[in-house]
């Protein structure tokens, strides 16, 4: 697969409670995504040993256009806006994709 869309987002969370409020939001917005965004490739949310606050998103959508269409669901808006009560820091890396293995190739 070349024509992948993607990104790699790192949250840092406030502390523990945050960290929690923040799964239980993921997990309501994984239920929109599984139900509205066919474009929506791969949405991977990833815990990272020894750092109990850090989350990695990874995201993969058929395209751009995928990508835009993720953006403007109603989960994902609320996803946005409710997340800044969590997070401390974040960092967002765009990607497209170059080659691959696996299910999509």
């Amino acid at each position: 697969m070349t024509s992948g869309f993607g990104l790699v987002v790192r949250f840092e969370l406030r502390d523990a409670e945050a960290a929690k409020a923040f799964d239980a939001l993921v997990e309501e917005t994984l239920k929109g995504i599984r139900a509205h965004e066919p474009g929506t490739l791969l949405y991977v949310v990833h815990a990272v040993p020894d750092e109990p606050n850090t989350r990695l998103f990874y995201e993969l959508y058929a395209d751009r256009a995928a990508f835009d269409q993720h953006e403007q669901q109603e989960h994902t808006r609320r996803f946005l806006a409710e997340r800044e009560k969590y997070v401390a820091e974040l960092s967002v890396t765009f990607v497209q994709s170059q080659s691959s293995a696996g299910v999509w190739t």
